[in-house]
C-alpha cells in the first residue's frame, strides 16, 4: 500500500511508527548520500546521517507546508553534517587568498562521472570538501556560505579555487583525469 508524502508526514506528525519508516524507505537513498559528501567515513556519514533523520522526525511540525519537503530535510542533513564537522574541530578555513594569488580552474567544462568526482572529493580536507559541497552541489553563494561556516567571503571563494585545483589533481593522478594535458594550475572548470 503507497501512500501520499502528506499522509507519511502527518503519521510522522502522529508519531506513528509506519510512517517514520515509510519516510525513511522513501528518503534515505537520497538523504544518506549528503552526509558521506561531507564525512570521510561511512561510520561518521551514519552516525550523522541517524542525528539528522532524528531531527527530521523530532522536527517535523516545524515545517509548514512551504516549500519543498525534500529541500527542507536536505538542509538538515546539510547543517547535521557541519555541526558535525565543527564539533571535532575539523572545519578549518583560515587560509584567504586574493584574485592573483591562485588562478580559478574553474572554465574546463567536460564530462567528468560522478563517482570520480565523489571519490575525490571524500579525499579533500574537511574545509575544502564543505566549500565544495555548499557551492558545488547544494547551490548556495559565497555570501551564504560566508554566513554559515562564520568565514570571509574570500575564504570561501580560495576554498573553492583550491578544491577545485586539489580535485584534478588527484583525478589526474588516477588517471581519471578526460585530458591529461591540462595544467590544473591554468584556467579549467570542474
Amino acid at each position: 500500500m503507497t501512500f501520499s508524502l502528506e499522509h507519511i508526514i502527518q503519521q510522522c506528525l502522529n508519531g506513528e511508527r509506519a510512517g517514520q519508516k515509510a519516510l525513511y524507505e522513501a528518503y534515505k537513498d537520497i538523504l544518506y548520500p549528503i552526509c558521506l559528501r561531507y564525512t570521510k567515513q561511512e561510520e561518521e556519514a551514519e552516525d550523522v546521517f541517524i542525528e539528522a533523520f532524528h531531527k527530521i522526525l523530532t522536527k517535523i511540525d516545524a515545517y509548514k507546508g512551504e516549500g519543498s519537503f525534500e529541500g527542507w530535510m536536505k538542509k538538515i542533513m546539510v547543517n547535521e553534517s557541519l555541526m558535525f564537522l565543527r564539533k571535532r574541530n575539523r572545519l578549518h578555513l583560515m587560509v584567504e587568498l586574493h584574485d592573483t594569488d591562485i588562478p580559478d580552474v574553474t572554465e574546463y567544462e567536460g564530462d567528468f562521472d560522478f563517482e570520480q568526482i565523489l571519490e575525490v572529493l571524500k579525499e579533500l580536507p574537511d574545509g575544502y570538501r564543505a566549500v565544495f559541497n555548499l557551492y558545488v552541489l547544494e547551490g548556495y553563494k559565497h555570501k551564504e556560505i560566508a554566513e554559515i561556516l562564520n568565514i570571509s567571503i574570500n575564504t570561501s571563494k580560495s576554498q573553492l579555487i583550491l578544491a577545485k585545483k586539489r580535485m584534478i589533481e588527484q583525478l589526474k593522478k588516477k588517471d581519471k583525469f578526460p585530458f591529461q594535458n591540462i595544467n590544473p594550475k591554468s584556467p579549467t572548470k570542474l
